[in-house]
Formats: C-alpha cells, sequence, structure tokens
C-alpha cells in the first residue's frame, strides 16, 4: 500500500505513526487484544490532553477501557488513581482485575470492610470512602491525579445518590474526573454541569452495542420475535410482531365460563368454544422449560431476572427437581474443585445452616441463584463459576445487573413488574436497559437474546416501546444532610458552603428547568398589555369594574352552592327516614317514577335518621322494586329533592327478588294500589340571592361604576375576562419559579438552623459537638451524636452496644407494626428506649424548622428489628441459633452486620476520650461482630 504513496506522503504518514507511537495511548492499546472502539479512543485521547471526560454508553459495551486508561497514565506519570464503584461487589471484582494487570503491589482496595495496601498508587474503593476521605482531609488525597467513577448514573439513587454529587463538587481542582454511565438520554446536560464544577468535560456518548441485542417473547411452546423488520421502500422499519398482536387478542376475547349456560348458550356450543380455545391455548412457560429451551436452541449462558429473592431459589429447586443436569461429569467435578476451595474457611458447623449441600448440588447441575440475601462468599463462587461457564443458568434479583461483570448469552425476564419499596410498579425503560444489557458477551457471542416470558394481559406494543426506548434522562437525588452540613460549614464557613450546594447538579437541574418556564412568564407579560389595551375604557377604570363583576360572580357562585348542598343534605334526610315497605315516586333519573322499598339500604352507624359513630360517605342506597318490575339499587344522585312515602305496602315474606314471576306480582299490587298518587310537587324557594346583602351592594356598585354605560362594555369585558387568566396563569409560574430556584440553599439554611439551635454550629464554626458529628455518617446521624451527647451509651456492654448501634443502620424490608421487635435485657432495653425519646424530640425539632423526611432529608424512626439478633451474635451465640431468631437469609444477617461495624467504628472515632466507656467497648463489640460468617473475607 506505502508504494503507492509519493515520497512526500510516506513522510507525512511516518511522521503521523511516530506521534502515536509517542503518545500513552500506544503502549496501552497493545496490553489488549482486540482494537479499542472509536468512542475508547475518542475519550483516552482526551484523557492525555488533559480533559475531564464524561463516557455514556451501553452496559458490555466496554467503557470501564476509559477508567483504566486512567488508572495507566496515573502510574506512567508517577501519580495517584481512585477507582470508585456503588458496591463492594464490584470493588473487590475490579480490585482483582486490577491486581492481575499490573500486580498486588500497585493495587490497593478499601471498601469499608476490607483495607488492603491503602497507600499503593491506584486504590479501588466505593464512592463513599473518597467522600469520607474529603470530608477528613486525608493524607491519602496528596498526589492524587485521576478519579475514575464507574456507575455515575448511581447518583439518581435517592439513597445514595447525593454522595456522588459531593464527590464530584469537593475533588481538588488538579484532580482529573473520569465519569462511566449508562446510555443516558441528557448526557450532554450532565456533561454540561461537570464542565462548570470541573472545568473542560468532554462528553462521549455511544449508542452501539458492540454484540447486537434481539428480543424475543416466550410463549407456550414457542420463542416469537418481539420486532419484524419490513421493507416498506424506506430502509426498512421494526415493526411488532403480528403473531404477538394476534395472540394478545385471541387473549382478551372472552373465555368460556360455566354461567355461559345461564346466558342462552346450549351446553354443546360451550363445549366446542372450550375445545376451539384448548387447541389455540397459549400459557406461560415454567423455569425448567424455559431452560430447556433456551439450551436446545444454544442460548445458554442465560441470567432470568425474578424480582424476589424466594423466587430466585424456588426457580433453582424446581429445575432440580424437574431433573435438570446442564453440565457433565468433569464439570460437576471442577465446579466441586472450585467451591471446596473457596470455602474451605467456613467452619463445617455452619454449612448446614447456610444451605450448603444443596447449593452445591445446584451447582454442579449448572444452576444457581443470586440475590443478596446470600452469603457474600456464596454470590462470588456464582460469579466466578458463571464466568468460567461452569453455571449455564442463574436466577437472579436486579442488584445483580449493577455493573458486576457476569455476561450472560441471553437475558429472561420473567415480569415487568416489580416490587419498588413501597408498591408493585412497571420497570422503566431505563431498567430494561440495564437488565437487558448482560446478553450478548464480547468476543464470544456473536449476537444476545433478550426474552421476556408470556404473562396474561401482556401488551406487546407496550412490551416494544419498552425495548425501543433506549435511553432514559439522569435525575440528580441530591440533598443536604446534617454530617454534610457540618463538615461544609467546618470547612468553608456558612457563606461558602451554601455557594458550593448551589453548584450540585440537582441546583443545576432545577436552574435549567425554570429557564423555560421564566420565557413563558415574559410572554405572558407581553399578553397581558395587549389584553390591557383591549380592555381599556375611555370612561372610566374597567380594571376595577371588571373586578368588581368578578367578586359578584364569585358571590352568587358560592351561594348556588350552598343551596344545592343543603338541597342534598335534605334530601339524605329524607332517605334515611325510608323503611321497608314504603311506596315512593323516584324523582330524576333513569328509574324515575313509582318505586317500592325493598331495603331501605342505611349505612351501618345510622339508624331511623340517627347518625351512630360515624357518617359514610355514600350515604343511603335504598333497594327499590319500580312499577316496571326492576329490582334496583338507588343513590342520592338520583334524589335531587327530599322524598317522602306516599303510601305503605306490606312485602311477602316468600318474595325473591330474583324470580321473576315475584317481581311480576308485586310490580303489580304496587301500581293497583299507589299507580294513581301523584308526588307532591316541590315549591321552589326564594333564591338566597335574593335577600343577600353583599350581592345587592356590588349590584349598586356597578350600576353606579362609569364604565357601566359604555357601549363596548362586553367587549371590554371578554378582554377583562381574559387578562384576569392570563394573570392567574402568569402568578402560578412565577410561584413555580419560585420554589425551584435556591431550593438546595434553603434546605440547607433550615439545616444550618436546626444545628444552630442544638449547638452544633456557631456562625463559620463548628463546635465541639459538630466536630463529633462530622466523624458520622449515615441517615441517623444526628441521632447517634446526640446519643454520645447526652451519654446514653455509656457503661453498655459490647454486645449491649452492637444492639443500641443497629437500630441506627437497620430498616426492616417490609414495616411488621403488629409484632413488637424482641429486645434484648435491662440496661440494652433502656438505652433503646431512650434512643427513640430522642428520636422524638429531634423529629419535633424538624417539623418546627420546616425539615420534611419526605424530601430525603431529615431523621427516620430508629428501627429496632436487628437488635436481639446483632446481641445474641456479639454474646457468641452460634449461626444456627441467631438465623432461627432473627428469620432473615444469611446474606442480610452479613450485611446487617457489617453495616453495624462500619458505625460502631464511627461511634469508636467520635466518643468522648476521657472519661467515657463507649469507645473501648465499641471496639470489643467490632471483635465480636466480626467473626464467623461475618468475618469470612470477601478478597481472595
Amino acid at each position: 500500500m506505502t508504494e503507492d504513496l509519493s515520497p512526500a506522503e510516506r513522510y507525512a504518514a511516518s511522521r503521523i505513526r511516530a506521534a502515536e507511537e509517542a503518545t500513552a495511548l500506544h503502549p496501552f492499546r497493545a496490553m489488549y487484544d482486540f482494537d479499542l472502539d472509536p468512542f475508547q479512543i475518542e475519550a483516552c485521547e482526551a484523557l492525555e490532553a488533559g480533559k475531564g471526560v464524561l463516557v455514556a454508553a451501553p452496559t458490555g459495551s466496554g467503557k470501564t477501557i476509559v477508567g483504566e486508561f486512567a488508572v495507566h497514565l496515573a502510574l506512567t506519570q508517577g501519580g495517584k488513581c481512585f477507582y470508585t464503584t456503588p458496591i463492594k461487589a464490584l470493588s473487590n471484582q475490579k480490585y482483582q482485575d486490577l491486581v492481575k494487570r499490573y500486580g498486588a503491589s500497585k493495587v490497593g482496595l478499601l471498601t469499608g470492610d476490607n483495607s488492603v495496601n491503602a497507600d499503593a498508587p491506584v486504590v479501588v474503593m466505593t464512592t463513599e470512602v473518597l467522600r469520607n476521605m474529603l470530608y477528613a482531609g486525608s493524607q491519602s488525597l496528596r498526589g492524587l491525579a485521576y478519579v475514575v467513577m464507574d456507575e455515575v448514573h448511581y447518583l439518581s439513587d435517592r439513597f445514595r445518590g447525593a454522595v456522588w454529587e459531593e464527590v464530584i463538587i469537593h475533588l481538588p481542582e488538579s484532580v482529573t474526573l473520569v465519569s462511566l454511565s449508562a446510555t443516558v438520554s441528557n448526557a450532554e446536560e450532565f456533561g454540561d454541569w461537570l464542565d462548570t464544577v470541573r472545568g473542560d468535560t468532554d462528553v462521549i456518548v455511544s449508542e452501539h452495542r458492540p454484540v447486537p441485542l434481539w428480543q424475543h417473547v416466550l410463549a407456550g411452546r414457542k420463542m416469537y420475535d418481539l420486532f419484524e423488520e419490513s421493507d416498506d421502500g424506506r430502509g426498512g422499519r421494526r415493526e411488532v410482531n403480528p403473531d404477538l398482536l394476534r395472540m394478545a387478542r385471541l387473549e382478551n376475547q372472552k373465555t368460556y365460563h360455566p354461567r355461559d349456560r345461564r346466558k342462552g348458550k346450549t351446553v354443546r356450543e360451550a363445549d366446542r368454544e372450550r375445545e376451539r380455545r384448548s387447541r389455540t391455548r397459549i400459557w406461560t412457560p415454567s423455569r425448567a422449560e424455559v431452560i430447556e429451551r433456551l439450551d436446545s436452541a444454544g442460548l445458554l449462558p442465560a441470567i432470568t431476572f425474578i424480582f424476589s429473592r424466594a423466587g430466585c431459589e424456588a426457580a433453582v429447586q424446581q429445575c432440580m427437581y424437574a431433573g435438570l443436569r446442564l453440565n457433565d461429569e468433569d464439570a460437576r467435578q471442577r465446579v466441586r474443585e472450585i467451591v471446596e476451595e473457596r470455602t474451605a474457611s467456613i467452619p463445617g458447623e455452619d454449612l448446614h445452616v447456610l444451605g450448603y449441600y444443596e447449593w452445591l448440588e445446584g451447582l454442579e447441575r449448572g444452576i444457581a441463584a443470586h440475590h443478596a440475601g446470600m452469603l457474600p462468599t456464596f454470590k462470588e463462587v456464582v460469579e466466578e463459576l458463571f464466568v468460567r461457564g461452569l453455571v449455564k443458568a442463574v436466577f437472579a434479583t436486579e442488584t445483580l445487573a449493577l455493573g458486576i461483570n457476569m455476561p450472560a448469552r441471553s437475558v429472561v425476564l420473567e415480569k415487568l413488574v416489580k416490587w419498588n419499596g413501597e408498591q408493585h410498579a412497571d420497570i422503566t425503560p431505563g431498567e430494561y436497559t440495564q437488565l437487558t444489557g448482560r446478553a450478548g458477551r464480547r468476543g464470544i457471542d456473536v449476537e444476545g437474546h433478550a426474552a421476556v416470558l408470556w404473562q396474561r394481559g401482556m401488551d406487546p406494543t407496550a412490551l416494544a416501546g419498552l425495548a425501543g426506548t433506549r435511553t432514559y434522562p439522569l435525575r440528580s437525588s441530591f440533598r443536604p444532610s446534617y454530617n454534610m452540613a457540618v463538615n461544609l460549614v467546618q470547612q468553608f464557613g456558612r457563606h461558602r458552603s451554601r455557594e458550593l450546594l448551589e453548584t450540585s447538579f440537582a441546583q443545576f437541574q432545577a436552574d435549567r428547568s425554570v429557564v423555560g418556564i421564566s420565557k413563558q412568564v415574559q410572554r405572558n407579560e407581553e399578553g397581558l398589555e395587549g389584553y390591557k389595551e383591549g380592555m381599556t375604557c375611555h370612561l372610566g377604570d374597567f380594571e376595577e369594574y371588571a373586578a368588581m363583576r368578578r367578586d359578584l360572580k364569585d358571590r352568587e357562585t358560592e351561594l348556588a352552592k350552598q343551596g344545592a348542598a343543603q338541597r342534598r343534605a335534605a334530601a339524605a334526610d329524607s332517605l334515611e327516614k325510608l323503611r321497608t315497605g314504603d311506596v315512593i315516586h323516584v324523582p330524576t333519573g333513569k328509574f324515575a317514577g313509582l318505586a317500592l322499598v325493598l331495603d331501605p339500604g342505611v349505612p351501618a352507624g345510622r339508624t331511623n335518621g340517627h347518625r351512630r359513630g360515624f357518617e359514610h360517605h355514600d350515604g343511603p342506597r335504598p333497594l327499590v322494586l319500580t312499577a316496571e318490575r326492576q329490582v334496583k339499587r338507588l343513590a342520592e344522585i338520583d334524589f335531587p329533592v327530599p322524598v317522602e312515602a306516599l303510601e305503605r305496602m306490606r312485602i311477602p315474606k316468600s318474595f325473591n327478588p330474583r324470580s321473576p314471576q315475584s317481581r311480576r306480582d308485586l310490580a303489580s299490587q304496587l301500581r293497583s294500589k299507589a299507580g294513581h298518587l301523584a308526588p307532591e310537587r316541590q315549591r321552589r324557594g326564594r333564591a338566597a340571592a335574593a335577600d343577600d346583602r353583599e350581592i345587592a351592594r356590588l349590584r349598586a356598585a356597578l350600576r353606579a361604576h362609569p364604565c357601566h354605560g359604555c357601549d363596548e362594555r362586553e367587549d371590554h369585558a371578554r378582554w377583562a375576562e381574559r387578562y384576569h387568566r392570563l394573570r392567574r396563569d402568569t402568578r402560578q409560574l412565577e410561584n413555580r419559579i419560585e420554589g425551584r430556584t435556591n431550593t438546595i440553599a434553603r434546605t440547607f439554611d433550615r439545616i444550618y438552623g436546626l444545628l444552630t439551635e442544638l449547638d452544633y454550629l456557631r456562625g463559620d464554626e463548628a463546635t465541639e459537638h459538630g466536630k463529633r458529628l462530622a466523624r458520622l455518617y449515615g441517615e441517623l446521624d444526628l441521632l447517634a451524636s446526640e446519643c454520645l451527647r447526652e451519654g446514653v451509651w455509656e457503661g453498655l456492654g459490647p454486645a449491649d452496644l452492637a444492639s443500641c448501634v443497629s437500630a441506627l443502620v437497620y430498616e426492616a424490608r417490609q414495616s411488621d407494626d403488629a409484632v413488637a421487635p424482641k429486645v434484648p435485657g435491662v440496661a440494652a432495653k433502656a438505652a433503646l428506649g431512650e434512643m427513640v425519646r430522642i428520636w422524638g424530640r429531634l423529629d419535633a425539632l424538624e417539623e418546627e424548622h420546616r425539615i420534611n423526611q419526605a424530601e430525603g432529608v431529615g431523621q427516620r424512626e430508629p428501627d429496632l428489628g436487628f437488635a436481639w439478633a446483632v446481641h445474641m451474635w456479639a454474646s457468641g451465640k452460634g449461626l444456627d441459633e441467631v438465623l432461627r431468631e432473627a428469620e432473615m437469609p444469611a446474606g442480610d444477617f452479613v450485611r446487617w452486620c457489617k453495616q453495624v461495624i462500619d458505625v460502631l467504628g464511627q461511634v469508636a472515632a467520635a466518643a468522648p476520650r476521657e472519661g467515657s466507656t463507649v469507645t473501648k467497648n465499641a471496639r470489643k463489640a467490632v471483635d465480636a461482630v466480626l467473626r464467623g460468617v461475618v468475618a469470612y473475607s470477601s478478597v481472595g
């Protein structure tokens, strides 16, 4: 090829090659056995040019390559790089990856649980660890050149998302930030904010999936493509598969029911219909059938997402009962060797409690569950075996989709609805993208497959919309906290802290949303000027005259509503007086005319016009027989005016309202006895407006106003009405602007006010109490600080102290107010009671300062649900006994114990040094809890 070039062109090409070889990117690219994608090269080049980068790309596209290049640059330049992740499992995985590439001496790990080689030039950590280092002014920040924030879209998480923004805002200016995100629809907006707070930042967005993804629906015995390519002469379009649409229509058609015989169908017709439906029956395949089908189609390994831990465990059992075996004998042997090696440190007596043998049998067959309720070691083994191809079917909750490098050939979604902590809600396009993004292994699979199981009532068009929406917006969840406020004021003073908070992404988005509203306000104000000109009257102030007309109209409307309400009340009272056997005249509605009361229908709590207890919101609903033989339950709406009994009739005891003959006979008697009776005509009373002094005054003032005699009065009035409506709309928009601007700063001011009242802050300084609060992180930071301040935990033994601290971190997955939680002995019980009392005082203070927990700010009530379990464990009880008492999975138990250990460490550091037993006992409590299953290292 070069022979065809001129000498000048060959020289130019050699210069370009030499320039490329002189870059840090050139040797980095040589470290991989595949060529980098254009978006990866673009991001790496921007990094080498000294810019920050935001990389938004689909799951599995290889955006972590850019983060690894930041590590490479730091090592090349002799600086430091911190690689942050949202979850410990992902930190552990990234640590292992970097150790393989650069060696254990150059890579460290900090996750709260583990501290490995913390002074290394490259340290992998959870984002909270970096946030805490920034507030503490850690010496480890010296020489920091790059920070990689993996899964940065996590900042929209309503519980932990604020930490990402805190880190981005507070990192030293000299640090280059590498932000790695899933594909979000407002990447440019997020990039603009990064540009504002971090300096020059390039936004690199890639929509390209390196492995194409095919979407399917599994129904009955078949796997249907969700989309069908249609060539319409315009390059082809993706249409929803017509077979799926036909199935949905067929399922929605009326199906056979035994009651059909009552509706006139013969037994033979009903049987024929049932037979026809059975031939075209669509069903949801079982979990074992799904795995067998994928296996026969060569689509394993697969991850099936089930939004329930119990569902994941049940799925494994169902596959085992169905006799599924996905591994041969060699694979079974390798599985057993790896499992035994990785679980060698677990005591034999604990293995049975943990369900080890059932778990191992599933693994040997190539089947496993993966969810947060599992022991961390068990989850890591599942991940390792899946990556090695020794586990081929995993049933997982959505937590697996969070960045862990565990790609599959296929992904299956059982349902498109999940429990979000408050209610069952449809999964969002972003969640669908994140889950199905696991399908297709780069360098292994030619294509990935995502399948959704057919469910009754499924709408294929809605599913296509979900699958076709590849992006979702990034929304800030940032809110100031007590700990944040103290740390900021301590470092920067009140005024500067307020300014820093106003640079948050939350405020940036709020201000941007205000721009459009402000423009609408400006347009409205221009319109108001035009309307004002249109209503100008040469005789006087028409705006004043229009206001009087509105006041008159409002007063008349108010009186009319009062009159209607009084009539409704009178009608309701008259209905309550009805008795069985009364003959009445229904004044209006579909069943107007003569009727016999079969049942007065007075709600429980009212009898014979007397109200007992409470008022039923529906009012009386009499059951009547009409003169046309219909039995109907009427409502208050059928009686706009009071009703009176015209006559009384005896209803035979043999009367059956379901019998046409009974109805016919009684209706005939009704017509004979009362057919000649006419209801008394309701006389309309004098309108309230006629005697109202305010209405009389306004009418007189209108007649006396100069504009009343204007020939163009009604034209002016129309312009005035438009002016009034537009001015009302404009005021609403202005209120919205006022509510959105400075929202973060206003919340900070309220927190500052409360902390000042409690003597945590004085002006621009943090008091001794404030400095203690600055070392306490978590949802209940202020409650923990107040407990230390009031000596609530003084004198408690290690197990009692652990049980008290558990109330600060534990939060039940489902609240159970019916059962009081079991709490330990006298000392711990008294301390826990005092903690709840202090929380009540803080809650009242928050209400006084308008600090709203619904907005993500403030202290929730401490949860005592884990106190007994952690007390038993810290007292040395066995795992079997503790888990039986706690009634929770081992994984949950370990996770809560580790969070208790984390806060115990904070309490030990924050407690008073002199005359306090808390520091010593907190450290003893850490040692007491950090044993057995809790102490198993998650770093191999």
